[in-house]
């Protein structure tokens, strides 16, 4: 999974896709809400002409039976971008039509929620994002977060849901935006649980977002130092034992090797 911070760019602004770039470990030009209806041929134009790295872009499309995902999958057709989010993801039989492409299946209706284990297990897909606003207002919602910034109970279990669905079929699933750009607290503290949960990246929408989401997924040295050390005692140990007044057992290993990965840009 590119990452660990992704950073969306309205597909309509060419302007900017280099400076996404820049910024960013990996860019999600977006088709879908970004942009307004009346920008969406020139925004896929825009893309059609794009002279960037398609490695490292995905490229957000329409949701699948509308017919801007239709659009939307002609204008990618000619051009290098074989990586696609696909907005409001439910069925996985729709996945189908993507055949070819590496899919990130955003989980952001009730459906899709409800459906983000069948959706992990398509064999297209790479990765589950879930997505918070258009959830809470599919469910008759008013609002996602409560009145501390934190996220209420049902985006909570959503998240934890589209998390553990991605993890049961072996893929990556990446934590939702933090719309208040001025709230750089909120989101160090939302990333930092995204990474230490088991996210492999997190969405973003403004270029100062990502040095937070950076620095939230890079392991504490003290953390790197103790990985190293239980997993360096754990050689000459032959099972369960006891290092530095815990008990460790594989499952408590396999974290610290988690660490030294993403210590290591793994």
């Amino acid at each position: 999974m590119l990452g660990p911070a992704l950073l969306f760019c309205p597909a309509d602004r060419p302007e900017r896709y280099a400076k996404a770039l820049a910024a960013a470990d990996a860019v999600i030009l977006d088709l879908e809400d970004a942009v307004a209806p009346a920008n969406k041929v020139a925004a896929r134009a825009h893309l059609a002409a794009a002279d960037v790295d398609p490695e490292r872009v995905i490229v957000r499309v329409n949701p699948i039976g509308t017919a801007d995902f239709a659009l939307d999958l002609d204008a990618l057709v000619p051009t290098p971008f074989r990586r696609v989010m696909v907005a409001k993801a439910e069925g996985p039989a729709s996945l189908d039509a993507l055949d070819g492409y590496r899919v990130i299946a955003l989980c952001e209706t009730p459906l899709g929620v409800e459906q983000a284990g069948a959706l992990a297990r398509h064999p297209s897909v790479d990765a589950l994002m879930w997505g918070a606003e258009d959830l809470v207002a599919g469910i008759g919602g008013r609002s996602s977060r409560s009145g501390d910034g934190r996220y209420r109970d049902v985006a909570r279990y959503a998240r934890s849901r589209v998390l553990i669905a991605a993890a049961a079929a072996g893929k990556d699933a990446i934590d939702a935006v933090h719309l208040d750009i001025a709230d750089v607290a909120g989101l160090a503290e939302e990333a930092t649980d995204a990474a230490a949960s088991g996210f492999a990246a997190t969405a973003c929408i403004h270029p100062t977002q990502v040095a937070v989401i950076r620095e939230a997924y890079a392991p504490d040295p003290a953390d790197v130092a103790w990985a190293e050390a239980v997993l360096a005692e754990a050689a000459s140990q032959p099972g369960v034992f006891r290092f530095q007044g815990r008990m460790i057992d594989e499952p408590v290993l396999r974290q610290a090797r988690r660490t030294l990965d993403w210590g290591s840009g793994g």
